[in-house]
């Protein structure tokens, strides 16, 4: 048996010595040989697999910035680039023709490290703004590395847990953001919270992400050697808040039933179920032998294997969390073809050793069953709804008479109350979802729109020219809307393909559609861009040439789309303008306070946040609102109390 290991481990050691960055006098001279020309470059792994290909005007430089900077580059690319035995170089004449063969590299091999996972929109992160003098703390469905200090946890599988988590945080410790925890920091030490150094703030923060990152117990030990300090130096009070936040850290993971042997280990245990079409993966985040997180993403199955799936997940999760989240044991419930290059790669970014391990029996492999059942359950309910919504894209495409399924609808509609404080709204459902990070709000700038004179016409067809003039640009510029129509060759870039839409959709009836259409004709995309309307009265539906509506059924599943479409749009237009209409109604009570201009009202609405706050402010504190004086001061308060 021993000698069989033996053999096993002199097969991987030497596996290991054919990787480019393991053997320095290898990869000097194959550095040696790539020419400073412009061209592609193909990093290949033992096997003769493809795993990234990249383009560059100076290939030599490009190709050795992987290795001369490889302890700086990013979790994802320290794995590829450990993985690489063979550099295969392509020439090309200038960089144009290096994008465009890079381009179809890409498509035809589809490497292994150019296919990145996208976020789940479905699931909540918590984001903290390192990046801000004092960081901020908030749930988003949407992780964008605006900035590289910025971090986010999750995604959270239970949203409801997490707000729940995060409003106790904010009981716990003095937070800029939670008013109940400014006063009581001002009760405790006598100090305003917003008057506390970045430096001494960032430090409260680096304690509250302990919690995210599942490191309970080590915050519960750091604020018990605070405790002792406080109440060995005398300050009893100091001690008595921080014996709070201790009592309730260790409420927040004290009602976890989930318990596996050795408590003392943190664990992450993974479990993916799949159907034909989508796998489910759930990670359950152990951590003292307790369940302190759960984690949810959810992919469409790659290539219909499981394994390398679960692999790019796995990949994925860790090249985005920090190195004092990863535990010390991985629990998974088959094989990883990479599992030995894996384990190395998280032991050098934890620094301490890093073990994969799939259980076979006992405790562990319950738990294992345990997360797989947890990922079953999710992918039903994702199952359901993927399901319901494709068939009524389905039955909407049948409709309209179109050859394509409307994945991405923008529905448009206009709010206003005679004209007065006009706005648009532009919603955007994907897939029969709503995506509310793509919705959009235009305020009607249209001279022959105003109070007293309401012209909804003119408002869709200035809201339409604005919304698709990049659009008009693209053609003006040679743009071939062929390659937009087939999504599945284009070579044109995700974030562009995502902004076109495959239905836009009018609240209104023929009127409103017309007037759409006319700004379509305007920026010459009448041809392009499919466009219905659909009336409230009958729930009826229109398209550009017909004098009547087509035929459909109130209760047909497409008809219900567009109708839960129109719904959103009518309710974020007229949440808009109320918001308007709120804050102009504000500023013209304060514009007839002498001496107040539209700088300082902006000033004192950013100061007390209300109209209520200002009229029971007292003079002093009026006064201290920059750059007022205290003359300005004595006529507010004076037109609030009538003196």
């Amino acid at each position: 048996m021993n000698e069989l290991v033996k053999k096993t481990q002199n097969k991987i050691n030497l596996q290991f010595e054919n990787h480019l960055i393991k053997n320095n006098k290898l990869l000097k001279n194959r550095l040696l040989e790539i020419p400073k020309t412009s061209g592609c470059y193909l990093f290949k792994d033992e096997n003769g697999e493809i795993l990234y290909i990249g383009k560059s005007k100076t290939l030599r430089n490009r190709v050795n910035s992987y290795f001369s900077n490889f302890r700086e580059l990013s979790p994802r690319l320290s794995l590829m680039v450990r993985q690489i035995t063979e550099i295969e170089i392509i020439l090309t004449d200038n960089e144009f023709e290096a994008l465009n063969l890079e381009s179809n590299l890409i498509k035809t091999n589809k490497p292994y490290f150019n296919i990145l996972l996208t976020d789940d929109k479905k699931y909540p992160y918590v984001c903290i703004t390192w990046s801000e003098k004092y960081p901020r703390i908030y749930i988003t469905r949407r992780r964008r590395n605006r900035n590289n200090l910025d971090r986010y946890y999750g995604p959270y599988a239970d949203v409801g847990l997490l707000r729940k988590t995060l409003f106790l945080l904010k009981k716990i410790f003095p937070l800029r953001q939670s008013k109940l925890s400014k006063s009581f920091y001002r009760e405790i030490t006598g100090i305003d919270l917003d008057e506390i150094s970045s430096e001494n703030y960032k430090k409260i923060i680096k304690q509250v992400s302990m919690i995210f990152q599942g490191r309970n117990e080590d915050l519960v030990k750091i604020l018990e050697k605070k405790m002792n300090y406080f109440s060995n130096e005398m300050q009893y009070e100091s001690a008595a808040k921080v014996r709070d936040q201790i009592v309730s850290i260790k409420l927040l993971t004290e009602s976890q039933k989930i318990s596996i042997p050795d408590s003392s280990i943190n664990r992450d245990i993974f479990g993916i179920y799949s159907n034909s079409k989508i796998s489910s993966i759930q990670i359950f985040q152990m951590r003292s032998g307790k369940l302190v997180g759960r984690i949810a993403y959810s992919q469409q199955l790659i290539d219909s294997d499981e394994i390398i799936t679960l692999q790019r997940i796995f990949e994925e999760h860790y090249s985005n969390v920090d190195n004092v989240e990863i535990p010390s044991e991985i629990l998974i419930q088959f094989e990883i073809p990479k599992k030995i290059l894996i384990e190395e790669w998280l032991s050098e970014l934890k620094k301490r050793k890093v073990k994969i391990n799939v259980p076979k029996r006992n405790k562990k492999l319950e738990t294992v069953e345990l997360v797989i059942k947890n990922a079953k359950l999710e992918l039903e309910r994702i199952s359901n709804g993927i399901e319901e919504n494709e068939y009524a894209m389905e039955d909407l495409s049948q409709i309209l008479e179109i050859n394509h399924l409307p994945k991405r609808i923008e529905g448009y509609d206009i709010s206003h109350i005679q004209g007065s404080d006009p706005v648009a709204s532009q919603v955007v459902f994907i897939d029969g979802i709503p995506s509310k990070q793509n919705y959009r709000k235009y305020k009607i700038k249209d001279k022959n729109v105003y109070s007293g004179h309401s012209d909804d016409y003119a408002a869709i067809e200035e809201v339409i020219y604005r919304r698709f003039r990049k659009w008009s640009r693209f053609k003006k510029e040679g743009g071939d809307f062929s390659l937009l129509f087939d999504k599945k060759n284009s070579s044109l870039d995700n974030e562009l393909l995502s902004d076109w839409p495959d239905l836009v959709m009018i609240d209104g009836g023929k009127g409103q559609l017309n007037a759409a259409l006319k700004a379509l004709i305007d920026l010459n995309l009448d041809q392009e861009i499919t466009i219905c309307s659909l009336a409230k009265k009958n729930e009826e539906i229109y398209l550009p040439g017909l004098k009547k509506p087509l035929e459909s059924e109130i209760n047909q599943k497409g008809v219900m789309l567009l109708r839960r479409v129109r719904d959103e749009a009518h309710r974020f237009a007229l949440s808009f303008h109320r918001n308007k209409r709120s804050k102009n109604m504000k500023r013209s009570q304060l514009s007839e306070i002498p001496g107040v201009g539209s700088t300082r009202i902006r000033d004192l609405l950013e100061h007390f946040k209300s109209i209520d706050a200002i009229r029971i402010a007292n003079i002093k504190e009026l006064s201290n609102v920059k750059g007022l004086g205290k003359n300005t001061a004595q006529e507010i308060f004076k037109y609030f109390h009538e003196i």
